[in-house]
Formats: structure tokens, sequence, C-alpha cells
């Protein structure tokens, strides 16, 4: 399915991104949904599937984590099964992430889907993230409150939630209907009717997550090693003291590990490219030889990206989920990085270097690419 997005990109970043929540009705027109309520249920019944089951009785939250064996259980009123990173399991839903490639791809997280009875929600909340949540089946209600300093409270141990709050937007969703929420306006979304909603939400490392992480890659290729000197120790009055310009230097050694410009980019290419939840990698068996590839691309097959594969580039580096690739072919890994589908006429005369085909062989039997007939 190809979704079109009635959008026009400058004037909503101009306008709205990371700025104002906005309701884009009929965002996508003849919206069809790339999964039934069925499905999702299907697979929250995976154990590598991320998913959660909401439910609100008599002004009681409760949560409960999948995978789940079944929904017996559940009543025709007030409850929400909630599953993350359907992109990475479900080829037709990962559909739904391209219309928003406007935006960086590394900027992009994952696509999460829920199904919610008449009165299912998760109760009036903060992200802080972007997100676009569209409509599918059914109608919602949302409301969006202004983005004003609120206190969060836990009705359950794993439900983080805020007070009731004055609302800017308050509207009922339809299919196609897409509403665009920025990190740290408050808003709640509940089900008139059974309905399917989908969420393509935005990464944003904090501070903590990124000085995390970079030590990680410090530690991992003992950098660092050099220590604190002071040849001309100055003199002071009380022994006791850190002088300014001593404690300026030893933030100053911190720093210069950051301000290694190849350590940074290639860390932050290896940091930001690994996906925040599991892949659906399995690798073909038997394992792909170099001509069996050449000759399925030469006659006419495509070889298409796994679902929810964070493939980016920095500084001319291509990462793919967290490692460096390179090759003497720098526009075809552009190629991979730019197209989620790929052809014979995309890799050119690429395909006659046995060095590269080698290379893809490795790609395509890590599980990271795959041909049409192998899902």
């Amino acid at each position: 399915m190809d979704y079109q997005l009635e959008l026009n990109w400058p004037e909503f970043i101009e306008k709205y991104w990371q700025k104002r929540p906005v309701l884009i009705k009929r965002g996508i027109k003849n919206f069809i949904d790339p999964l039934s309520p069925d499905e999702l249920a299907g697979l929250a019944m995976e154990n590598e599937v991320d998913s959660r089951l909401v439910s609100h009785q008599a002004d009681k939250w409760q949560v409960s984590h999948g995978p789940f064996e079944s929904y017996d259980h559940l009543g025709e009123h007030n409850w929400s099964l909630l599953v993350q990173a359907v992109d990475h399991w479900h080829p037709a839903s990962a559909a739904l992430m391209q219309p928003f490639r406007a935006l960086p791809d590394w900027r992009t997280d994952d696509l999460m889907i829920s199904f919610s009875v008449p009165g299912g929600g998760v109760g009036p909340h903060l992200d802080q993230y972007d997100v676009f949540i569209i409509q599918g089946t059914g109608r919602r209600r949302w409301r969006v409150g202004e983005k004003i300093p609120m206190k969060q409270h836990c009705p359950h141990p794993d439900l983080l939630q805020v007070d009731p709050f004055e609302a800017i937007i308050d509207e009922e969703t339809e299919a196609g209907d897409i509403l665009y929420i920025p990190p740290g306006f408050p808003h709640e979304g509940f089900s008139l009717e059974a309905s399917l909603n989908y969420s393509v939400g935005f990464r944003a490392p904090s501070g903590r997550e990124l000085i995390s992480g970079f030590a990680d890659y410090v530690l991992a290729n003992e950098l660092g090693s050099q220590r604190f000197t002071d040849p001309d120790v100055p003199a002071r009055d009380e022994p006791s003291v850190i002088l300014p310009q001593e404690a300026e230097g030893i933030r100053q050694m911190m720093l210069d590990l950051i301000q290694q410009p190849a350590h940074f980019n290639q860390w932050f290419g290896e940091f930001i490219s690994q996906s925040r939840h599991e892949l659906d990698i399995a690798p073909p068996e038997p394992p792909y030889q170099p001509d069996e590839i050449y000759d399925a691309l030469t006659q006419g097959d495509s070889l298409h990206r796994l679902g929810g594969l964070r493939v980016l580039t920095l500084a001319g580096n291509v990462y793919v989920n967290g490692e460096a690739i390179s090759c003497e072919h720098p526009a075809v890994l552009r190629q991979l990085a730019n197209k989620t589908a790929l052809t014979q006429d995309d890799f050119g005369d690429a395909l006659d270097d046995p060095s590269f085909l080698a290379q893809l062989a490795a790609l395509i039997n890590s599980g990271y690419w795959y041909f049409n007939d192998q899902q």
C-alpha cells in the first residue's frame, strides 16, 4: 500500500514541528488499515514483540505486559491493546512510515499501533518526543492541552499520567485524520467505538543517554587513557582547595575526548543507527552465495530492507544497525541508505565487483535485506 500524505512540509515545519499541536483532517485520503485487530492481537502473543494491555475499570487503572495467551477475560469497554514497533514485524504496516521520511531517518523511532474498544485509552499524559497519530478504523476523541509545567503521577506503577487539563484541541478523529503532538503537550484520547490508531514516533535522545552511550564507546575503544598533568602546580592558601583552573583543566580533558570528530562521528553513527526495539531478523537458510545474488538481481528480483532497520549516513560513512559499512562504491551505499527497495539498476556496475557482491551477501545473510520470496 502506498500512503500519500496531504501535507505541506515546509509550512508544517515552520508553524508546527516542535512548536504547536495540530489536527490534519484527512491527512491520508481513503485510508485503509494495513492490518486487522485480530492480526494486531496475534502479534501481541509473540515473545519478541513489546505489547501491553491498559484498562480502566471503576476508577482503577490496570496494566499488563505481553506476550498474551488470551483476550477472553476482557469486556467490551475501557481497554486498549498497544503494540510497539509493528513496522519491524509487519511489512504492510511499515509502509506507514514512508510518508514521514520528509523528516530525517535518524529522528524516526517506530510505529506503535493500538486497538481500543469504546472508552479505551491510557489516560491524560505527556510524551517527551514528537508523534503523529493516524486514525484508522473507528472514531476517537482527542484532547490536547497547552504546554505548561505539569506534575505527573502514577495511578499504576507502569503508567505515568497528568492531572486533567484545559483543551486547546478537542476533536473527534476519523479514518485518515492525523494528530501531530510535539513534546510536552498533555493529551488524552479515548475511543468512541472500536478503533485502530497508528503512532509514528520520533527519537529525541537525552543528554543522559548521549553521555552514557559515549562513555561506553570510550571504554570499548580504550580511549581516554591520557591522565591529568600539572607540572606547574599552583600554590594555594589552603590545601583542600581545588582551583578554578584545575577544575577547568579536568573539564577540558573530558571535552577533548568528545571534540575528536572522527571518534565522535563513529560513535554517533553506531549509537543512533541501533534500533531500540528487537528486529525480525531471520537469516536465510542456506545462506546466499554472491553469484546467487547476482543472478536474482539481474533476473529482475528486488531487494527489500528489513522493517525497522536503521541505515544512516554520517560524514560519508553508512551505518547499519550499529555498524559502519564501507566499500569502493559510495553511490551504491547511498542507495542502500535512502531506498527501502532496490533493483539491478540501483547497483549499476557494482554488481560486477566480486568484493562488493561478497559484502552485499554478508548483509543479506545477516537478515538485514531480503528478496521478495524470502518473506
